[in-house]
């Protein structure tokens, strides 16, 4: 499946590291976060990537060269210039040109492992969107929150009431054919308006929640972080090369089958 990664962005939480480098090419471990990413993307089947930028895009496309040197799942790039202008559902709006057939979307600063890619695409097609959650025991301001019941999302954004709250949103959608078609309608709706410019996609997904047209997959217990400031970060370099500690053997097991 198509994948978009919304990767415009600069990442000022993250300053000085982001002053003149992408939030998405700081370094985690070996790799850059969005190394990892593509690495994630192509381990859980993924069919082909287009990566959204923006900012000091040219340290991108050299992540996205040096991936495509190997070969396997092809990525490429789309630029919107006006990402210093607007946030990124501005940036779907750019981009929302490759959006005529299903697709996945990613956060450019969400990380996680293959499974979380894989239980997406396996889940159930209930409803033409399909909005990744995670569930945990307390959710603080910084969270993309949710309220969902019986796998249809209700409501997602960062001020909903903490005692409505049932899950949080990881930054990864999918969208059927309909699905597709609805949220570029959508998008192209809100853009008409200039106060837009400063909303998250996301806003347009809790619009078309309530038109009852998204629904939930939850991951909880699987691997998966943000990179929104410099604790996050730390957090990324510990966890994320765990992540494929795991995915080694799975790996082996899976070639001594063939």
């Amino acid at each position: 499946m198509k994948t978009i990664i919304l990767s415009a962005g600069q990442g000022r939480r993250l300053l000085p590291l982001t002053e003149e480098t992408p939030k998405s090419v700081l370094p985690i471990g070996e790799k850059s976060a969005l190394g990892w990413q593509l690495s994630a993307l192509e381990e859980a089947g993924a069919s082909e990537v287009v990566v959204a930028t923006g900012f000091h895009a040219e340290k991108i496309h050299t992540v996205v060269d040096e991936h495509n040197e190997k070969g396997g799942m092809p990525v490429r790039t789309s630029f919107n210039p006006f990402y210093a202008n607007c946030d990124n559902l501005g940036t779907c709006w750019v981009v929302r040109h490759e959006m005529n057939e299903p697709f996945v979307i990613i956060n450019g600063d969400t990380m996680f492992e293959p499974e979380v890619y894989r239980r997406l695409l396996a889940a159930e097609d209930r409803q033409p969107i399909t909005l990744v959650t995670n569930t945990k025991p307390n959710y603080d301001s910084d969270d993309m929150k949710v309220i969902a019941a019986n796998g249809d999302l209700k409501r997602v954004g960062k001020k909903l009431q903490a005692e409505h709250v049932t899950h949080e949103s990881i930054g990864m959608i999918r969208f059927n054919q309909a699905g597709a078609a609805r949220f570029v309608q959508k998008i192209e709706s809100l853009m008409q308006h200039e106060s837009t410019l400063a909303r998250w996609y996301l806003s347009a997904v809790d619009e078309l929640a309530a038109e009852k047209l998204v629904g939930i997959c939850d991951i909880t217990g699987l691997g998966w972080c943000e990179l929104d400031d410099m604790d996050d970060l730390a957090h990324a370099n510990r966890v994320v090369p765990l992540w494929w500690e795991r995915v080694a053997p799975l790996r082996k097991d899976t070639i001594k089958k063939a």
